[in-house]
């Protein structure tokens, strides 16, 4: 059963996080540019931060959160003080979307310039180390999304929504380095497009479907291993909690984007489009997100 978890009519429900330590999840409203925290044990939920750019963030080691967003990478207090990190790397605007971090605290993330009206450049793959130096790894992607690591560290999973892609690449934990991209999952257009990513404990990654009112679960060889329907056409991402992390939070999204890589048959005038943070409990665990450790140096790029 999918229940509600909190109501803000969400624009842009995106980047649920779990915060072991205090038995809470974060989520944004990426187009609302609002910051909110639950707490399952009482219930309560409350926006921490009107008025704040975020795309993507995960909790940091030194306390605070580190920030992707459409203007650059960032280190945040969690109250007013905001340090750049990056905006630009070889020449390249730093305009980000998801981000998810290695099992070292180094954070990943891609760049976006998509624009249906114009014809826009595509998006690069980056890496930003302990040392907070930004580095491209990969280039060539239309909406740069949800990304996942696999429980032994070895892949990397990476969306490309308007591609309808999950690609996966092998990963060099040593080095932070990776290679050999392949497509793993390919979706067809009668469904949804691929949005956020978490991986559970099993190996098996569950992608949010936007226009698809679904999350997906599928096998690491790339196949469906199940289909969770849920409210909201336009769900957006989801994330393992509570206690046991076999709680699923998904978020959704409000406001209607329409773009050319809708399914099939869509309607957007009918149904509910979304704007809820919701909640399933699901019979596999998932696992614990690392935070970021990032601290800058007068290297730093």
């Amino acid at each position: 059963m999918i229940e509600v978890v909190a109501d803000y009519a969400d624009l842009c429900g995106e980047c649920p996080v779990w915060d072991e330590d205090s038995g809470s999840l974060y989520w944004i409203d990426a187009v609302g540019r609002r910051f909110y925290r639950y707490h399952p044990e009482t219930g309560q939920h409350q926006i921490l931060k009107n008025d704040i750019e975020i795309s993507g963030f995960r909790l940091s080691l030194e306390g605070g959160f580190v920030l992707t967003t459409p203007s650059g990478i960032w280190l945040w207090d969690g109250a007013d003080r905001l340090t750049l990190v990056s905006d630009h790397v070889d020449g390249i605007k730093c305009q980000m979307n998801d981000c998810v971090t290695d099992s070292r605290g180094r954070l990943y993330s891609g760049t976006t310039y998509f624009d249906p009206a114009t014809d826009y450049k595509l998006g690069y793959l980056l890496r930003i180390d302990n040392e907070g130096k930004t580095s491209i790894l990969d280039e060539g992607f239309h909406l740069s999304n949800g990304l996942a690591f696999s429980p032994d560290g070895r892949k990397l999973y990476f969306t490309d929504s308007i591609a309808r892609r999950i690609y996966v690449y092998d990963y060099d934990l040593a080095t932070g380095d990776i290679r050999h991209r392949r497509v793993l999952v390919e979706v067809p257009r009668t469904e949804g497009i691929p949005d956020g990513l978490a991986v559970d404990r099993e190996g098996f990654l569950w992608s949010a479907q936007w226009y698809g009112s679904s999350i997906v679960r599928y096998d690491p060889d790339g196949k469906v291993e199940r289909r969770i329907a849920t409210p909201a056409k336009q769900t957006s991402c989801c994330a393992f909690g509570g206690p046991n992390l076999d709680t699923l939070y998904i978020t959704s999204a409000a406001r209607s984007e329409i773009t050319p890589e809708v399914p099939i048959g869509y309607r957007p005038e009918v149904g509910y489009l979304g704007g809820s943070l919701y909640r399933t409990r699901v019979e596999v665990q998932g696992r614990v997100q690392p935070k970021a450790d990032i601290l800058l140096t007068s290297n730093s790029a």
